[in-house]
């Protein structure tokens, strides 16, 4: 990140510590992670120790101090999911991807990631992609969705 982009992030909530989670919102959301150099910044410029920052960071699972893909996919493997066959395309995901869950393509495409349950068991096995829930998944289904981003198609449902 930029001088430049911090400083805009930083102005845009009134540099003040107070606003520290949206400041962190904003930093994630332009570098799909929070960079340790950023915070150490954003630390000297706002005040507030390393350690609370890093407190928050860590915290809360929707931010990431390691680089994230450019799409992250998230499995949902609660009991109803893994009953409809979440591990297969857990599975499928993995070999297709050459990841595993937590892990970032080497051409920082796509994170792979498992989440324990999102609630929606109604549509299991649940799949969400970039933050779009996709139901009633099959390993196949998620494959060609990734296939079709990867040509520039846009899917959702």
């Amino acid at each position: 990140m930029t001088g430049a982009q911090l400083e805009k992030i930083l102005k845009k909530h009134d540099n003040q510590s107070s606003n520290i989670l949206a400041i962190l919102q904003d930093i994630q959301a332009s570098e799909n992670y929070l960079p340790r150099k950023t915070l150490e910044e954003v630390s000297q410029r706002l005040l507030v120790p390393l350690t609370q920052i890093y407190h928050l960071a860590t915290f809360y699972r929707t931010f990431s101090l390691t680089p994230r893909g450019r799409h992250v996919v998230t499995v949902c493997t609660g009991t109803a999911c893994h009953v409809k066959g979440a591990a297969s395309i857990l599975n499928n995901l993995e070999r297709e991807l050459k990841v595993q869950p937590g892990e970032t393509t080497t051409n920082k495409e796509y994170t792979l990631e498992t989440v324990n349950c999102l609630g929606s068991c109604a549509l299991a096995p649940l799949v969400v992609i970039d933050g779009t829930y996709h139901g009633r998944m099959l390993g196949t289904t998620v494959l060609s969705m990734l296939k079709g981003e990867k040509k520039g198609a846009s899917k959702k449902s």
